[in-house]
């Protein structure tokens, strides 16, 4: 097939990452960007907090020195853990785990001693007391909310990933074994057969998937997961669970090309055109096509569809390197229009999942 045109040169590209990452390192929540639970604030937007969004960015940040040598993309990123180590880790939960991916590729390459009762304290945790679902799936309880019987989409990336790359790292087979199977139950409740596109959720306690939403960073999370557990695992190419999570992943593939907006960018509902384009589930989407192409786990027919993406998600970046139209934290919407109307900032995860869209997209000028 003939190589579908670069959506910008190499040299912006990494001009573009350099301040989203200036931006990301930066970011300090005004009081935009909080959730209360109770009595809990937790703080989705500053960078210096240990959660989800801060765990995403480390990552971002950790491959962007991998692809490109980038020493001030290391240097954030050891310093964020550094900071962290001394002002005390959080209590455990889904979210709270997913620093831990970029620690373990950290501790890959360095051998860092300081951080390997991290990886062994967190993973045991996971794999011994994690709540679980009927069916023995990763219960996605998040500060103040248990979730009762919920499987999350999200999940996949915030702790089945990095309790997968700590059992490489740590040799543990029951720690891979175990993402295995979070990989299959979660894909076998949250993958819409009908569509191939991802529910948001899934609840055991009256068996459905809530409003049924198809929901765009939800289904990033799935796009973003399947090659990296491959990659994590080091599965061949005659690998069972690998032949099948691509088929998963081309379905999902095919269906995401439907609905692609003619700017590059999906609705924050991928099937509902009358919910806003949104660029935190363009940006996961359009790195996981990506990686999933440049490893050989996707034909590359599907390079046009990405590169559409990251030239879209360009036009949504600001002077100071703030990523525009990204949904603030969202939990399970009660209705469709919870999803429509959830309001949008400029958020850690916006910056992160592109700086890992734009990393993943300078390879392809290799």
């Amino acid at each position: 097939m003939d190589t579908p045109p670069m959506p910008a040169t190499r040299e912006r590209l990494l001009g573009l990452i350099d301040a989203m990452s200036d931006n990301l390192v930066a970011i300090v929540s005004n009081g935009d960007g909080l959730w209360t639970v109770g009595d809990v604030v937790i703080d989705d937007k500053s960078w210096n907090v240990w959660n989800w969004p801060q765990g995403i960015g480390l990552y971002g940040l950790y491959r962007n020195w991998e692809v490109t040598g980038s020493q001030s993309a290391l240097d954030a990123v050891t310093q964020w853990y550094e900071r962290a180590f001394a002002q005390g880790t959080p209590s455990k939960n889904v979210n709270t785990m997913a620093p831990l991916l970029a620690m373990a590729y950290l501790y890959e390459r360095t051998g860092d001693p300081k951080l390997k009762p991290y990886l062994e304290q967190w993973a045991r945790w996971v794999y011994r007391d994690m709540p679980r679902t009927e069916g023995q799936g990763l219960q996605h309880v998040t500060f103040g909310e248990p979730h009762r019987n919920q499987l999350w989409a999200d999940t996949l990336v915030m702790s089945v990933l990095p309790l997968a790359k700590i059992g490489m790292l740590l040799g543990n087979r029951e720690y891979v074994e175990e993402a295995k199977y979070q990989f299959q139950i979660h894909t076998k409740y949250l993958m819409d057969n009908a569509t191939g596109l991802w529910y948001h959720g899934w609840t055991f306690d009256g068996r459905h998937n809530f409003v049924g939403a198809h929901w765009a960073r939800g289904n990033c999370w799935a796009t973003m997961a399947i090659p990296e557990i491959i990659d994590i695992l080091h599965l061949d190419a005659d690998d069972a669970l690998r032949r099948w999570l691509t088929t998963v992943l081309e379905e999902q593939v095919e269906a995401l090309a439907a609905h692609q907006s003619d700017g590059g960018l999906w609705h924050t509902l991928i099937d509902d055109e009358s919910s806003y384009l949104e660029s935190s589930g363009t940006a996961g989407i359009a790195y996981g096509v990506l990686k999933a192409v440049h490893r050989g786990y996707l034909p590359e027919r599907w390079l046009d569809m990405a590169y559409k993406a990251v030239g879209g998600l360009i036009e949504q970046i600001g002077e100071h390197g703030e990523v525009n139209n990204v949904s603030i934290g969202t939990g399970m919407g009660n209705d469709l229009d919870y999803y429509r109307g959830i309001e949008r900032a400029a958020m850690p995860y916006g910056q992160s999942l592109t700086i890992l869209a734009f990393t993943e997209m300078l390879v392809s000028y290799c």
